[in-house]
């Protein structure tokens, strides 16, 4: 690609890099994440799931952001309402919802019944509001696994079983339905499985997710096509968040959204400047593109914090997520690559 379109590419792209991941962090889409407890007496299922969004009518799979879609002024609507308003309107209308979400008992399908609703405070309203709903079944579960089934139009599910050591933890998408899951546990889930289960939440998180990821990944990318510059920063990009990641999903380093991801945007500006200022690969860059990795790695595990990892198999889908993230960033510089 010539140097001067390069150039100007990356000066307007990353000029408006931060305003781009503002506007897509308030109106993003995130899985919703289910704990579901299994016994012989019932189940039960604690959903917190972005129910504005439903209750607009929207469809929310394969949807990156609430914007796209024809209903975003009614989830705005929703979105204002304070707490008691929205949990009255989720008592009355998110039951005729309920039909799709089941539990197959052998060749029995159990329906779930709403038994509670929490709904935090507007807040900025700007920003998305995940809501807690309480669903069970009251009747006994005969078979000694079940299937869980997850309805079409509600979007990406992070389902996570309560109670036994090696529980099943899976990733579903809109009319998905689980692996068997055993109600005394997933002994038997190998190593392998659970890494393989990782794998598409991470790449989730950089396609079509992660805006400031993919940005921040094309600053490198624009200061040159060649492939050795391209793996010097690759390499140590990965290595940094690679250590963050690790770090802050073991709980070892804590740091609040609200500090990291302005960080991240910065890091996103910073290598633009550099980019034009500086447009070859100094002794410094690789040392720079490391330390912003771990700025982004931090980001990568505050998403792991709210979705969770697998007890029994903590390591393993830790791995499989990071496995993910590579994939998604390779494919970014794979599509500038071929397109540019």
């Amino acid at each position: 690609m010539h140097r001067a379109l390069r150039f100007m590419i990356a000066y307007w792209f990353f000029l408006l890099g931060p305003v781009l991941t503002g506007f897509v962090t308030a109106h993003e889409l995130r899985p919703a994440i289910g704990d579901l407890t299994v016994t012989p007496q019932g189940a039960v299922l604690r959903l917190s799931i972005n129910v504005e969004a439903l209750l607009a009518g929207i469809d929310l799979d394969g949807l990156e952001n609430t914007d796209a879609s024809s209903g975003s002024g009614r989830y705005d609507q929703l979105r204002s309402l304070p707490p008691e308003t929205l949990q009255t309107r989720v008592a009355t209308f998110f039951p005729r919802l309920l039909p799709g979400i089941l539990l197959q008992d052998g060749g029995q399908l159990q329906r779930f019944t709403l038994s509670a609703v929490t709904v935090d405070a507007v807040g900025d309203p700007e920003l998305p509001r995940d809501s807690r709903l309480e669903l069970t079944i009251s009747d006994p579960i005969a078979s000694p696994s079940v299937l869980f089934h997850w309805p079409k139009g509600f979007g990406a599910l992070i389902l996570r079983q309560m109670g036994p050591e090696s529980g099943y933890t899976g990733y579903l998408g809109g009319g998905d339905k689980s692996d068997p899951i055993r109600l005394v546990g997933n002994g038997d889930q190998t190593v392998f499985s659970a890494l393989i289960r990782y794998i598409p939440v991470g790449f989730d998180h950089i396609l079509p997710k992660g805006l400031d990821h993919i940005l921040f990944v094309l600053g490198l990318y624009f200061l040159s096509v060649r492939f050795g510059v391209l793996l010097w920063q690759i390499s140590a990009f990965t290595l940094a968040h690679t250590v963050t990641l690790a770090l802050g999903a073991l709980g070892y380093v804590t740091v609040p959204a609200s500090i990291v991801e302005p960080l991240i945007a910065a890091s996103i500006v910073f290598i633009a400047v550099e980019n034009i200022a500086s447009p070859k690969l100094h002794a410094w860059r690789p040392a720079v593109v490391f330390g912003f990795g771990l700025l982004h790695g931090l980001g990568f595990a505050s998403v792991l914090g709210e979705l969770g990892l697998p007890q029994g198999q903590f390591i393993p889908a830790l791995i499989g997520f990071n496995i993910g993230v590579e994939l998604g960033q390779l494919t970014v510089i794979a599509i500038m690559i071929l397109t540019l």
